[in-house]
């Protein structure tokens, strides 16, 4: 892996804005901006758009996310958000819960990857098991001491969204082999910014939003389906998801067979390009940093900011237990002001979650950033 240089030139970030909060939404690529700004013509000359265009860009997003992010092409869907995906995941699941059993999941975990589940809890006498926030901030012994027979579904993230927390789902992956558990993972904060393997996990459902760290165009998102499931019952009957659906003669002729692989989860509308062809922007970038070397250069960064700010007295979770993009402090019990305001006001973001003020950089961020940064921290927290 390689540790990158800044690459502000590939970004429109003004020279004073030091912005770290990329767990909230990555800035646009320009060539991702680019692409978008032609999609938005297409459809002033609808003539010139052939049937086989309403496939060909959902095709090249799966293609590329394969070589990005692993797994076979055919086990992505394209989705329109990571509560899509899980709503997929759980409707999915449905079926094989009965009254009594248990859905884990972790505490504070963002609202998308609780709401589908407390919905089945509600209607079939499923129980929810929250994992509390451990006090050692070790998160995947904490999830592990849960898992037994009684856990159907473990619904869980590799990076808690709140403060970059790391779970390491290869080991609980073997928990739920033992169990007999499935494994739903959201990787919004996860995907594109630290390694990922989708072979050595195996979950059973994979989602993710786009407009964090795949720097994708909101709006967008990625599902993983493991073969097992690929058979499942989708959230929507998409016309586009059939296996005729490229003959546009025959769309009458209702055909009750799905395309092959994820294809079948895909939201309705795959043609999008106003989306799509900045989705295959950010993902052709991201090969080409490839996600190993995002990460190095991320911890680089995020290694500088944290030594620093532990010598002012925040209190951080130990490395081994942290991201290498992303990562939450407690602010010093002494400091009274309101850290991220008075930090934007002077154009350097991050924000809080929960208890934890988020630092979240990537490759735009350059030396005159963390500077400016570290010196704020500084004047407002030394000297309060």
């Amino acid at each position: 892996m390689t540790v990158l240089s800044s690459q502000r030139h590939l970004f429109d970030i003004p020279p004073d804005i030091a912005y770290f909060n990329c767990a909230y939404n990555t800035p646009q690529l320009n060539e991702t901006t680019r692409r978008l700004a032609s999609g938005i013509n297409v459809k002033k000359h609808p003539w010139e758009i052939m049937p086989a265009d309403y496939f060909t860009d959902a095709e090249t997003v799966r293609r590329l996310a394969s070589e990005v992010l692993g797994g076979s092409a055919d086990g992505y869907a394209v989705i329109p958000a990571a509560s899509y995906g899980l709503s997929t995941a759980a409707r999915a699941i449905e079926p094989q819960l009965q009254a009594g059993d248990g859905i884990l999941v972790m505490e504070e975990e963002f609202p998308s990857n609780v709401l589908p589940w407390r919905r089945i809890a509600q209607e079939k006498g499923v129980q929810i098991v929250t994992v509390p926030v451990p006090d050692d901030g070790d998160w995947t012994r904490a999830i592990l001491e849960r898992i037994d027979r009684r856990i159907k579904v473990a619904s869980l993230s590799p990076c808690h969204w709140t403060n970059g927390a790391f779970i390491n789902l290869a080991t609980v992956r073997r928990a739920c082999n033992a169990s007999g558990t499935i494994l739903v993972a959201d990787a919004t904060q996860a995907l594109g910014a630290m390694p990922f393997s989708i072979e050595e996990v195996q979950p059973d459902f994979l989602v993710a939003a786009g407009y964090k760290w795949l720097l994708s165009p909101y709006g967008f998102g990625l599902m993983y389906v493991a073969e097992q499931w690929r058979d499942a019952r989708p959230l929507e009957e998409s016309w586009q998801a059939r296996e005729n659906a490229a003959d546009f003669t025959s769309l009458v002729r209702y055909s009750d067979n799905y395309m092959p692989g994820a294809r079948r989860f895909d939201v309705g509308e795959t043609c999008r390009p106003t989306i799509l062809p900045g989705v295959i922007a950010a993902l052709e970038q991201l090969r080409s940093w490839t996600v190993p070397s995002v990460a190095a250069s991320l911890t680089v960064i995020n290694e500088k900011i944290a030594s620093h700010l532990e010598m002012l007295g925040f209190q951080l979770p130990p490395a081994a237990q942290r991201c290498p993009h992303m990562f939450g402090a407690a602010i010093p019990a002494h400091y009274k002001g309101r850290l991220v305001t008075e930090l934007r006001d002077r154009n350097i973001f991050v924000s809080q979650r929960g208890s934890a003020v988020r630092f979240a950089p990537h490759l735009f961020i350059n030396a005159d950033d963390i500077a400016r940064l570290l010196e704020a921290l500084d004047d407002l927290v030394r000297g309060a």
